[in-house]
């Protein structure tokens, strides 16, 4: 009988779930006022077939169902692992653009498909958005 028992291991504070949803919100409103041909998705899987890692945001074209750009949400504890993270997903699934935020800071980092470096910057180019305007960081839970 308890077959259909899930057991979830997700730690998803309010604060890190207010950021995904501020941002899908003001994603989707570009994509639906055709200022982005790119949509955005919430913790999905990259590779449909098998199971495989979920950012927190994901923006993709939806006739080829590729990945433009994802965005990783964490609080400054989380930086270095959501870092590796953000550059081992772009490297395994050719993700050109990424994304961490640490809400806790107000920090943007930006990483770039072959590049090493990471910077200060939450300049999307891929949807040619500011990404820390898209936020109301007087939203605290």
């Amino acid at each position: 009988m308890n077959d259909n028992l899930i057991i979830m291991g997700i730690n998803a504070p309010r604060q890190h779930q207010a950021v995904i949803t501020q941002l899908i919100y003001e994603l989707a409103k570009l994509y639906k006022e055709g200022k982005t041909l790119f949509f955005p998705l919430p913790e999905t899987m990259i590779d449909e077939s098998q199971t495989s890692p979920v950012p927190d945001v994901m923006v993709v074209e939806p006739t080829s169902g590729l990945v433009k750009m994802i965005i990783e949400v964490t609080h400054t504890q989380g930086v270095k692992k959501d870092l590796k993270k953000l550059k081992d997903l772009m490297a395994d699934y050719d993700v050109p653009e990424g994304f961490v935020y640490d809400y806790k800071r107000d920090t943007w980092y930006r990483c770039e498909a072959g590049r090493e470096n990471v910077d200060e910057d939450s300049f999307s180019r891929a949807v040619k958005q500011d990404l820390r305007s898209m936020l109301d960081t007087k939203i605290e839970f």
